[in-house]
């Protein structure tokens, strides 16, 4: 969901360049091996929940053979898999080949949601969603035959009423110029909570998705169009430690699970929800995930794991503690659950270009980019003085231009753009000043940042920003989220406004003027807006058939 450069379409075996860097090595006796960290995840490949969706898939395998329904009476199934009630599943026949797309007919101007459907055939499944809540929907299907004569039917579909942690979120839209939007044909805005269901909006912010599957943190729209969703088994479970691949419809077609004795939370609270997949994943270009997790050990989110997804097993680590100077970890206060969370990894982005990784560590107020093959440091940044790193770090740290925000407690960093020996990345910036953050500043506003990185100078210049201008009203020390769409415009949410008593998502031109603005209050106990992301509902990726 979150805007990456595409990936090369060189091989990885010959893309990964050997780059300088440091390594450091610990004798820590809670520095685990690799070898202890894969027993400690504990990652398999499960089919669960294809098992317990197999006798609906059976059900539509058998309407999809059946010829009866047609474009003038066909089979309509609202929330087809049981978890998402906003959406539907329509089969019909025609007799030529045809093309099929729909429109849900939106409430007001500017919010019908529009779908083409991928493929040419005379069987048609069409995947409807963008439904309203409580509503008897208009939907318009359109079928364009390969003589380019067209048929059209407008049919309804019933849905039913929100449940209760979602229809309870007040959403107040104060702002909403959908010319200046991005919303194009068919995006909404997913509302990525920290716990409770995930929803999406639309610009007048009426609820046209959502999952019942609870989720926490994670969900990534990966490139065949499906979601990995970080979930767990029940509700009542405290433990989120299913990984699903799904779709808009709500059918699994892959199942990860982990370890529930490797956990943790960031309350520190033992009666809180825990997890081992904790803030960020995202999928490689050989399908594999890279997840940020816990390891086991006293020491949390400070390590990634890549799980195979063929396999469901983990196939690579990089612990943190083992490039990083070790008085980082060794020297920072446990919390109360007697864990050390001297890095708090809060966000992960993959470059197919050059084979590397960009991160960012909340606690250690620092991003950094790592060589993927090696594990080896191409920069970071950070407000740590280069003279307090030890020297053999000192010519991988970037220097600021005058005028260079130094980040505090920042999130959700990932690549824009490259060039020849640049980069331009995006992060929200909390702000706040953990370890090595601007003391002078810290508490005062944050932000949504851009910067300009000179990796033959290793210099950092800070090329755009939003959010200061709005001052202490839209603090958050914890959470949030910038994402920059495809017309120019940001999306920045500032999760935990006012201490979590409410989120607010701006979207904002180049300019810094406000094109949309809404306020989610009263959300249920800790579910905040972790990310906010602007997606097409569905991708052009995606293709729904009930017979793979």
């Amino acid at each position: 969901m979150r805007r990456r450069v595409v990936f090369s379409l060189i091989p990885l075996l010959f893309i990964s360049f050997l780059l300088v860097g440091c390594s450091q090595s610990s004798n820590d006796s809670q520095v685990l091996s690799t070898a202890q960290i894969k027993k400690n995840i504990g990652s398999k490949l499960v089919t669960t929940r294809e098992d317990e969706q197999a006798t609906l898939t059976k059900t539509y395998q058998k309407v999809v053979k059946n010829k009866k329904y047609t474009l003038d009476d066909p089979y309509i199934k609202v929330n087809p898999y049981k978890t998402s009630p906003l959406t539907a599943l329509v089969v019909f026949h025609t007799d030529q080949k045809a093309k099929v797309s729909y429109t849900v007919e939106g409430k007001t101007n500017q919010t019908d949601i529009t779908n083409k459907v991928n493929g040419n055939s005379t069987t048609h499944q069409v995947p409807v969603v963008g439904l309203y809540a409580n509503t008897t929907n208009n939907v318009t299907i359109k079928v364009t035959y390969e003589d380019n004569t067209t048929d059209e039917k407008t049919i309804q579909i019933k849905t039913g009423s929100l449940p209760k942690y979602v229809k309870n979120a007040k959403i107040t839209v104060s702002k909403n110029d959908k010319s200046k939007m991005d919303i194009g044909d068919n995006k909404l805005t997913i509302v990525n909570r920290t716990t409770k269901e995930p929803f999406a909006i639309d610009a007048d912010g009426e609820v046209r998705w959502y999952s019942t599957d609870y989720s926490q943190h994670t969900i990534e729209q990966i490139s065949n169009g499906h979601m990995l969703v970080l979930t767990k088994k029940n509700q009542d479970s405290q433990v989120y430690n299913d990984l699903i691949e799904t779709d808009v419809l709500g059918r699994v077609y892959k199942e990860y699970t982990f370890s529930t004795k490797t956990k943790s939370n960031d309350s520190g609270n033992a009666k809180d929800e825990t997890t081992l997949i904790h803030h960020d994943l995202v999928e490689l270009p050989n399908k594999d995930i890279l997840a940020t997790v816990s390891d086991g050990s006293k020491y949390k989110e400070d390590v990634m794991v890549q799980i195979s997804h063929k396999t469901g097993k983990v196939v690579k680590v990089i612990d943190l503690k083992k490039i990083l100077p070790s008085s980082m970890y060794k020297n920072y206060k446990a919390g109360s659950d007697d864990k050390v969370d001297w890095f708090h990894q809060n966000a992960i982005d993959y470059d197919a270009s050059d084979n590397s990784i960009m991160i960012s560590g909340r606690n250690q107020d620092m991003i950094m980019k790592l060589d993927y093959k090696t594990d080896k440091i191409i920069w970071i940044y950070s407000g740590k003085k280069k003279s307090s790193w030890p020297k053999k770090y000192r010519s991988k740290v970037l220097t600021p231009t005058k005028g260079t925000s130094i980040t505090g407690g920042q999130h959700g960093l990932y690549l824009l753009s490259k060039g020849k020996n640049s980069e331009d990345v995006l992060l929200y910036d909390n702000n706040i000043d953990v370890t090595n953050g601007d003391k002078k500043t810290s508490g005062k506003y944050s932000q949504a940042v851009q910067y300009h990185i000179n990796t033959k100078n290793m210099t950092i210049d800070q090329t755009w920003a939003y959010g200061k201008n709005l001052g202490k009203a839209n603090f958050t020390n914890i959470i949030g989220y910038a994402e920059r769409e495809s017309n120019g415009n940001t999306l920045v949410d500032f999760g935990y406004k006012s201490n979590g008593k409410e989120s607010n998502i701006i979207e904002v031109d180049q300019a810094g003027n406000q094109v949309f603005n809404v306020t989610i209050e009263n959300a249920a106990s800790k579910a905040y807006v972790y990310r906010a992301y602007r997606v097409p509902f569905y991708s052009s990726s995606y293709t729904f058939n009930v017979n793979k």
